[in-house]
């Protein structure tokens, strides 16, 4: 009708809405998106729900407000008729009742008789798509946070991309599937709303398990393109695959575990907290630490790899597992009947859990051990051996390593081993070469931002902050603590707060501001501190002639209570005080 219309007149003009476009000549497409979670959608909820309960006290900015609107993806029917639900419910219960949207977003209005349910109006819809167009929809609901083309074939069945592109164009021209193409490579996502209607048609017509299972494959045979990606100058972009993946692969290992597929949740696990490790994002080797026994039990080629990986516990503070995962790690891949470790850097993957226990002599029997084998001679590793040495106060030996391991490092483009290559040299060498140690370790800050390694950004940062006046201005000292503090304190890495606590202890005691040095001291006292910064032993014998033993050691233990949060925000008010103080002695001169 349209057609015949604009064929006989040259002056008119339509403007039309539809589920899809109308694909007629001169039409400009407009697309409307869902409403914004924190803004019109929570404005509409709000608005809605004071016309049916008037009596609630609600604000757009709640928490419980925005959580709805966030779930219901920004769809006003979905938020109208969640509204209407509040005539005898709570907030929170709402809330807490949306994973079975379909029975409770009901609506009672006669405004909303057109699609008086919200499984109406997707069922509407959905009853509009073709077989091809339905089985697809289907298949993708298994995906959670998006996916690709090639994840769309994958579980689909489909070795035809073409033939699937061209079912998600028509999806996505009828509002079922949305396209992100801010990306070098499409991204695809499913509003949770009509992912979950998906799911449930996926489960009458016979099960996922097809789906499930081709989900979980394809996402353990990404390993080796993914670790061939971080292995590279493009190393950013496996550290940003992972994040933006980590939903699809928290579903993938799940099903895989489900399903005692210990190949794909294995493979999965080892890769993930692999990668995970350097940007600071724990949860895949939990992975790691819940299939490491199945996986021993029927002794799997990944074994000692997932023992590497649960080892890695040690960050959040679980210090003494971590140890035990370690020792089993270094037993089982002596053995030789596994998979060596992912890139073969063992050494440099178990140190952090001896360290952290302040056993500075097993870490350095690992890596001489291993480099006697000649294993794991490499970049990492060699970085490792630099600094097991030091903190085993074997200063000259680690000191004449730092020729060969930088020269290593000029051999590589992999980033992590550049940026790591930095801070072993500049932990090691700021005692007799203190520029060039400070270059290196302002180098590797560079390299680890770049490359989005949050890992070695921190521990470098904590370094640059223990150099003196003379290699950097004092602002530039507070910056670099309060930049690990928050990156570590964020990805709950906790035991690894303890570095920049006790070197702001020091920072504070000898600007004369005590109490607070002893406070965070107590917190920061460990093994791990002392051993990798020996200078806080000389503070903490300044802080008890500064203030008695006494008075000390009641201070300390005000820290050592602390949560990891409290001493968080408690150090860094003392940086911003700092700051201030710095700021006012500036301006007096």
């Amino acid at each position: 009708m349209i057609e015949v219309i604009l064929t006989h007149s040259d002056a008119v003009r339509i403007l039309a809405t539809s589920r899809e476009g109308l694909r007629v000549a001169d039409e400009q497409l407009w697309p409307v998106p869902s409403l914004q979670v924190d803004s019109s959608a929570a404005a509409l909820f709000v608005a809605r729900t004071s016309g049916v309960a008037p009596g609630i006290p609600l604000e757009e900015t709640d928490d419980a407000v925005v959580e709805i609107c966030r779930r219901l993806d920004g769809i006003p029917l979905a938020i109208e008729l969640a509204a209407s639900r509040m005539q005898s419910m709570t907030v929170t219960e709402l809330r807490d009742r949306l994973d079975d949207r379909f029975r409770l977003l009901v609506g009672t209005r006669r405004g909303l008789e057109r699609h008086q349910t919200l499984r109406h109006a997707v069922q509407w819809s959905y009853d509009l798509l073709d077989d091809d167009e339905k089985g697809l929809l289907t298949s993708c609901s298994v995906f959670a946070g998006g996916f690709d083309l090639a994840g769309a074939c994958a579980v689909a069945g489909s070795e035809d991309e073409f033939a699937t592109l061209d079912l998600l164009d028509a999806l996505v021209r009828k509002s079922l599937v949305t396209a992100d193409r801010s990306l070098e490579q499409t991204r695809f996502s499913i509003l949770e709303t009509i992912r979950q209607f998906g799911e449930e048609q996926l489960f009458a017509s016979g099960g996922p398990d097809a789906a499930r299972t081709a989900h979980a494959h394809y996402y353990a045979g990404r390993v080796t393109d993914v670790l061939a990606l971080w292995d590279g100058p493009r190393q950013r972009e496996a550290y940003n695959w992972l994040t933006r993946e980590l939903p699809n692969l928290r579903v993938a290992f799940r099903w895989s575990t489900d399903q005692d597929d210990i190949d794909a949740a294995a493979t999965i696990a080892v890769y993930g907290g692999f990668i995970g490790g350097w940007i600071e994002l724990h949860e895949p080797s939990t992975w790691a630490e819940e299939i490491v026994e199945p996986a021993r039990a029927v002794q799997h080629s990944r074994l000692g790899q997932l023992y590497v990986a649960a080892s890695e516990c040690y960050r959040t503070g679980r210090i003494a597992e971590a140890i035990a995962y370690a020792e089993a790690a270094s037993e089982t891949l002596d053995s030789e009947r596994f998979d060596r470790s992912v890139h073969d850097i063992e050494p440099t993957a178990l140190g952090g859990a001896y360290i952290t226990n302040g056993l500075t002599d097993r870490w350095l029997r690992l890596c001489r051990k291993r480099f006697a084998q000649g294993r794991g001679v490499n970049t990492f590793n060699r970085a490792a051996m630099v600094m097991a040495l030091i903190t085993a106060d074997k200063t000259d030996e680690a000191r004449a390593a730092c020729t060969d391991l930088m020269a290593a490092a000029d051999a590589t483009d992999n980033p992590a081993a550049i940026s790591f290559a930095m801070l072993a040299y500049g932990y090691a060498c700021h005692g007799d070469r203190p520029l060039a140690a400070y270059e290196a370790l302002c180098r590797g800050l560079k390299i680890a931002q770049d490359s989005g390694n949050l890992m070695t950004e921190s521990y470098i940062a904590v370094n640059l902050s223990a150099f003196s006046a003379t290699n950097s201005r004092p602002i530039d000292t507070l910056d670099f603590l309060a930049l690990a503090l928050n990156n570590f304190h964020d990805s709950g890495t906790y035991s690894q707060m303890a570095s920049p606590l006790g070197v702001l202890a020091t920072h504070l005691e000898q600007a004369g501001h005590y109490e607070a040095a002893a406070t965070l001291m107590g917190f920061a006292g460990t093994a791990f501190a002392r051993a990798s910064f020996p200078q806080l032993i000389s503070t903490i014998a300044h802080l008890r002639n500064d203030l008695g033993d006494e008075a000390y050691e009641s201070l300390a233990r005000v820290g050592e209570n602390m949560t990891n949060a409290s001493i968080a925000q408690y150090a860094l008010d003392q940086i911003d005080r700092a700051r201030a103080e710095l700021s006012r002695a500036g301006d007096s001169q």
